[in-house]
């Protein structure tokens, strides 16, 4: 049975909540904090997680929390963990997080405990809790978060990824995959034409705001997508190198990280509801491609409603959604 999550807020929650979002976004670093990230071929990375929150359709309470961790440059998938939760914040443009970061923060937490192996030793945990213990080793820790959403490219400067990368002090990247109209940032005619001109993957150009600030990138992701991803500094990163770390994640259009952790969470709503399996559409097979190497340049959500994830299977998209093969899932 569906069931619906709380209404709108109260003006002395959403009072709260911006004075929250000030506290923390003075916490945000802007800049490259790890070797790797400064190296052109991220020489010293080895693993990347990624984080998704599904719906259940015609459900605004249920949803399921994933987290995902992957080798890199590989892009296999090291460690997996999905748990359906309980909403209990509605959508509100501007504090997703809110909604969201509680469950992912269970999830990194609960990575910790189960898998210390997959944290380094002195790895920070959440907030006020102390660093890990020093029996934790290195072989498959993340060392960097890409979040379905938004960073530095929000409201109020601290979007989804921002927030979720302080609490951890985990490297956080946003990836939007659509635009957040603020700062005078807005989709159009302008807009489109500058992403006619992105003719190959890799080519970018910088979201400058009416403020005068680069909120972020508009990416093509992809040769076959034309539609562009919005790639923005969420913690412990630059924006050239959380640029150049997305494309180099992009099998498809969406980053791998995030989208297995979105396969991830839709085939456990599928297995908890007790769901057919739909149909596997055909894909070819298709290869990563290799991140450039030796070129140090860059390459030329939060504010999404909460979407229906209809369960499918780990190795194809949902069919109709952005992502749908031939379109912009490859």
């Amino acid at each position: 049975m569906a069931q619906e999550a709380a209404g709108w807020p109260p003006e002395e929650t959403l009072s709260l909540w911006k004075r929250e979002q000030a506290r923390l976004k003075a916490r945000v670093v802007d800049r490259d904090t790890e070797a790797w990230q400064r190296d052109p071929a991220f020489s010293g990375l080895r693993r990347v997680g990624g984080v998704d929150v599904s719906f259940v359709k015609g459900d605004s309470v249920r949803a399921c929390a994933s987290l995902v961790v992957l080798s890199y440059p590989e892009l296999e998938v090291l460690y997996e963990e999905s748990r359906m939760v309980s909403l209990t914040a509605p959508y509100v443009s501007g504090f997703l997080a809110f909604r969201e970061v509680p469950f992912l923060l269970e999830l990194v937490q609960q990575l910790r405990e189960k898998e210390p192996g997959l944290m380094p030793q002195g790895w920070p945990c959440l907030e006020g809790q102390g660093p890990a213990p020093l029996t934790a080793t290195l072989p498959m820790a993340p060392q960097v978060l890409l979040v379905d959403g938004n960073g530095v490219l929000h409201h109020r400067g601290f979007g989804v990824a921002c927030h979720l990368g302080v609490l951890t002090d985990l490297p956080c990247v946003g990836v939007a995959k659509k635009l957040l109209q603020v700062d005078g940032l807005e989709n159009n005619a302008l807009h489109k034409e500058k992403i006619r001109l992105l003719q190959t993957r890799g080519d970018s150009f910088p979201l400058l705001g009416d403020s005068g600030t680069v909120l972020g990138m508009a990416l093509r992701s992809h040769d076959r997508s034309t539609r562009p991803l919005y790639v923005s500094v969420g913690h412990r990163m630059s924006l050239e190198a959380a640029v150049r770390l997305t494309c180099c994640c992009c099998r498809f259009r969406i980053p791998e990280p995030v989208r297995q952790a979105d396969i991830c969470s839709r085939e456990h709503i599928r297995k908890s509801l007790g769901l057919p399996r739909p149909p596997t559409p055909r894909s070819p097979t298709q290869r990563p491609v290799a991140c450039p190497r030796g070129d140090s340049g860059e390459f030329s959500g939060e504010g999404r409603p909460p979407q229906d994830h209809s369960p499918g299977p780990r190795t194809a998209p949902r069919p109709g959604s952005q992502e749908q093969e031939g379109k912009d899932w490859q």
